[in-house]
């Protein structure tokens, strides 16, 4: 899969050949039967061309990355848990490169919008933190609560 992203267009087992054994020996049938597999698995398409097969990605890297993470994060007994031991396992770039991710998906009305949605949407969260937490958090919030 490697190779067909590198290209990003359609590719012959030829192309791929070439371009893997600039690197090491490979028989053309070993790329053949490896793109047919990939094939068969869903991961790339391909046209006739000739007598030959042009190959594409179903998929870009990315979303594929996605996709693997997701499913191994939907396996888990307790998601949270694996996010908190993945997010340890991150250097400081990747936490970085995770927080722009995290800002693009919200976008720019619901990263303004979120933390008067965590006070409206999770009340236990906030009834379990020191009130001193809240009041450092919301001056105000005590007053309220208080009804002054």
């Amino acid at each position: 899969m490697t190779r067909v992203w590198k290209w990003n267009r359609p590719v012959t087992v030829r192309e791929v050949l070439e371009d893997l054994q600039q690197e090491r020996s490979i028989a053309y049938t070993t790329v053949m039967t490896v793109l047919d597999n990939l094939h068969q698995k869903g991961w790339v398409r391909r046209e006739a061309e000739g007598r030959a097969y042009r190959y594409e990605a179903v998929s870009t890297r990315a979303a594929y990355a996605a996709a693997l993470m997701n499913d191994a994060w939907s396996q888990s007994d307790n998601p949270a848990a694996a996010l908190v031991a993945f997010f340890g396992m991150m250097s400081e770039e990747q936490r970085q490169a995770l927080r722009d991710a995290v800002r693009i998906v919200q976008g720019p009305e619901e990263t303004r919008e979120a933390p008067v949605a965590r006070q409206q949407e999770a009340p236990e969260v906030r009834r379990q933190e020191a009130p001193e937490a809240r009041q450092e958090e919301n001056p105000g919030a005590a007053q309220e609560a208080d009804g002054r």
